[in-house]
């Protein structure tokens, strides 16, 4: 199981966060989402068949792009 953390300059409010955590937690593999407001921060919890990869392009075509340091 892999986690990690990621920057989301897209997040505004609380339906960001809840949007981001209803659609990746819909993804197989993905265990835990966490986003945050007010760091503007999402952290993911997944294994497979998830990938970093596949959990990047989705946020990207939820508008959400992540920004990896």
């Amino acid at each position: 199981m892999e986690t990690r953390t990621v920057h989301v300059p897209a997040i505004s409010c609380h339906h960001c966060t809840a949007t981001i955590q209803r659609e990746l937690g819909e993804v197989a593999g993905i265990s835990g989402v966490e986003a945050d407001v007010a760091s503007k921060q999402v952290t993911v919890t997944w294994q497979p068949p998830a990938t970093w990869r596949a959990i990047l392009d989705l946020l990207d075509e939820i508008g959400y792009p992540a920004q990896e340091a």
